[in-house]
């Protein structure tokens, strides 16, 4: 891990993102100190971004031209993309995993939390691909994965009969919770929402009742607009209830979803979240930061917080024509390119 070293520009300060021209002292990769000066470049200093549902296994079958709903897409145990997982050797496994979480990394995200098919040896898998990188996962494993991983993560309470065994199972074993609801119709959320998971993954079709819930008793719901538009569970803003999630006060947290249909590109996540959803550019910020409390300290520039920088020089892009930073980092980053990104894991 690198020592000490200064990092000079115009940051996005704590979870308000405050844009100030700063001097970034790390220390061992940790923020020691934040101190102004008025003479910083003008390099937009952000913090990282956390992918906060993958299933990067998916790698194996993308863009392979699949047609069909959810449950002959993606549903266990027999989905299309089980059936391309199943047919992939350990090495190729571990190849397409590692290549997504390199450029996710070069495109300025320093983890995900990942639902990992394959038992322990998806979760062996997993890990042996982000070896040597500077990439922090949360690991939601299934089929006996959950011991070896970070956290129990199951496709829906629909998909299986067994749910209150591992929920106990996983609490005792001291691991998070984690479940899909609410991706095709309500109808499982409440019984979701009945084992005080750690996270709800989608909530596309929650109702007013169930995000009200979801907000009231602390449960952060991780979102995926793009997955849910390509998969066809979505086609309006009023799916995934974004803005009714920030109105009754949800903690918000940005995914990708599955590499097999869309790219685990936060930026490009972003910009279409704002297109689409029109939600004020620092909230789509911070969730595409927030999900990173899953795997330790959250990213948001602070002093004591883990140093896990990205750096964009507006100067080499039409960004040196911005007027607001946090609006263009969210609606344009996707097309320009990235500094130096300093993670310190």
């Amino acid at each position: 891990m690198a020592g000490a070293q200064v990092i000079s520009g115009k940051a996005l300060i704590g979870e308000e993102l405050e844009l100030r021209a700063v001097d970034i002292v790390t220390d061992r990769g940790i923020i020691t100190r934040i101190e102004e000066n008025s003479g910083a470049p003008g390099v937009w200093i952000c913090p990282a971004l956390f992918n906060a549902h993958t299933h990067l296994g998916d790698t194996v079958a993308m863009d392979c031209g699949a047609r069909g709903d959810l449950t002959t897409l993606v549903t266990p145990p027999d989905g299309l993309k089980h059936r391309f997982l199943r047919a992939t050797s350990a090495e190729n496994l571990v190849q397409a995993m590692r290549a997504s979480m390199q450029g996710m990394i070069g495109r300025g995200v320093a983890g995900c939390a990942d639902f990992r098919e394959g038992g322990s040896d998806g979760v062996a898998a997993f890990r042996k691909a982000s070896e040597g990188l500077s990439f922090r996962a949360c690991i939601f494993g299934r089929d006996g994965g959950e011991t070896d991983g970070d956290g129990l993560g199951i496709s829906s309470v629909r998909d299986i009969t067994d749910a209150e065994r591992q929920v106990d199972a996983a609490r005792k074993a001291g691991k998070r919770i984690a479940f899909h609801a609410g991706e095709r119709d309500a109808d499982d959320v409440d019984e979701a929402l009945a084992f005080d998971p750690d996270l709800i993954v989608h909530a596309t079709h929650a109702t007013r009742r169930q995000i009200r819930e979801c907000a009231d008793r602390g449960i952060p719901v991780a979102v995926c607009p793009r997955s849910n538009w390509t998969l066809g569970v979505a086609g309006s803003a009023e799916h995934p209830p974004l803005n009714l999630m920030r109105e009754l006060g949800c903690t918000l947290m940005l995914g990708t979803d599955n590499v097999m249909f869309v790219t685990p590109d936060m930026f490009s996540e972003m910009a279409f979240v704002s297109v689409v959803y029109k939600l004020d550019p620092a909230e789509i910020l911070r969730a595409a930061v927030r999900g990173s409390a899953l795997g330790g300290l959250p990213f948001f520039i602070r002093e004591g917080a883990p140093a896990n920088l990205v750096t964009i020089d507006p100067a080499l892009s039409a960004l040196k024509y911005s007027s607001d930073p946090v609006a263009s980092l969210v609606k344009r980053a996707a097309s320009v390119g990235f500094g130096n990104n300093v993670f310190n894991l």
